[in-house]
């Protein structure tokens, strides 16, 4: 969307021909920017809240440091996924301010962070090996506004460590539980809580784990009501879905 599409709507709806319902409507739709290899959708966080997320995997660095650079230019928080430490690197000479967090693979830059909402968004990890999703999904959640707590390590094999962290679970508004293997431990806190359950399958495991698709299955058929299930290593999908969630209670639909 160009100055001149702008001041046309915003003269429509001076001179009364647009109301402001529908000049909103129509700033929801109208604009992208071209960067000849991605067209940037600048009005995502307007339609949905939240602005266009880079997935870094499959891109060049250049790439990367172009689109974040362009989307560091409007307001709201910037997130960008499966980022490498060379990729990080070209933005940071773009965008100074950028942070890298190596374990979750994302690169945040956060020139005013969201204010942080009521509710606590709780990430819960198997296993130390399935920690890197584990992050993704935590920081998504962070960086959207919410508050986060951690537990890591807690699965089904030892399944003391969990129920030592009992309070804190049911304190919990919403609830990431992120799995390899044979992906149980989200069944048994759903078992647990009367909130939400985001499992998050990892490809976390040997043979015949089939790189995650083990886990998926065991949660897609879990027992436990209210357990909803992500795709394989999706900790970003799982971190939205939650905040999503989260601010419910302070928006109406």
């Amino acid at each position: 969307m160009d100055e001149k599409t702008i001041r046309h709507l915003l003269e429509q709806v001076q001179a009364g021909q647009v109301n402001i319902d529908q000049a909103v409507d129509t700033l929801r739709r109208l604009p992208f920017t071209d960067l000849g290899f991605a067209h940037l959708d600048s009005h995502r966080a307007l339609r949905t809240g939240f602005p266009e997320v880079v997935f870094c995997q499959g891109k060049t660095a250049d790439q990367v440091s172009a689109i974040v650079a362009r989307l560091a230019e409007h307001p709201g928080p910037v997130l960008a996924t499966r980022a490498t430490a060379e990729m990080a690197d070209a933005v940071r000479r773009v965008v100074p301010e950028a942070v890298y967090h190596p374990e979750a693979r994302m690169i945040v830059v956060e020139r005013s962070p969201l204010p942080k909402r009521g509710g606590t968004v709780l990430v819960i990890s198997a296993g130390t090996s399935d920690i890197p999703v584990a992050e993704e999904a935590a920081l998504t959640a962070e960086v959207m506004g919410n508050r986060v707590a951690r537990l890591f390590d807690v699965g089904v094999a030892g399944l003391h460590r969990l129920l030592a962290h009992v309070d804190l679970i049911m304190s919990a508004r919403v609830l990431v539980v992120v799995a390899g293997m044979e992906g149980a431990l989200p069944s048994v806190v759903g078992g647990l809580v009367r909130r939400p359950v985001i499992a998050v399958p990892t490809s976390v495991g040997y043979g015949a784990s089939f790189n995650g698709l083990a886990a998926l299955l065991g949660m897609l058929n879990s027992c436990a009501s209210g357990v909803v299930v992500v795709n394989i290593d999706n900790g970003f999908g799982a971190g939205f879905a939650a905040s999503l969630i989260n601010q419910l209670d302070e928006e109406s639909i």
